[in-house]
């Protein structure tokens, strides 16, 4: 069980994940030990999946971020497998999502240009067997970051 500590805790890694035990014991009032414990506990229970770095998109030439909606056809139950395989194949595809709604799947990427994004509309999804619509949206601004999870 996850007491109020515990979500101080994880809403702390998720603004900074190089914070120290030593630091986390001074933020939450506890020894560095008690600190490192918790920490240990919550990535061994699951509740901390991972570490990663946030990159600049435009310092690594990414300049354009869309949002891709796939609708696949009435038989494409046999190759949905195929499908997957291609998103989680192609590095463009930063998140991916299974809808209700009108659109099967919702596609985040990301890609050095409109070329780019062409290209993978055009030479990789419409052409998948599965698929039978797609649709996209470029993104002009992101005035909200990815946050962090609510705690």
């Amino acid at each position: 069980m996850m007491d109020e500590t515990d979500k101080r805790l994880l809403a702390a890694l998720q603004a900074n994940a190089h914070l120290t035990a030593q630091e986390l014991g001074e933020m939450l009032n506890l020894s560095s030990s008690q600190a490192g414990r918790r920490r240990q506990r919550l990535e061994a229970e699951g509740y901390i999946r991972c570490y990663c770095a946030r990159l600049d998109p435009g310092r690594i030439g990414l300049a354009v971020q869309a949002f891709v909606q796939v609708q696949l056809g009435p038989n494409a139950a046999e190759q949905s497998h195929s499908f997957a395989r291609l998103i989680d194949t192609s590095p463009e595809v930063t998140s991916a999502w299974t809808l209700t709604g009108d659109a099967d799947y919702l596609l985040r990427v990301w890609c050095e240009d409109l070329g780019a994004l062409n290209r993978l509309i055009h030479d990789r999804l419409l052409p998948h067997p599965a698929v039978a619509r797609v649709q996209s949206q470029i993104v002009m601004d992101q005035f909200k970051q990815d946050a962090p999870l609510p705690t």
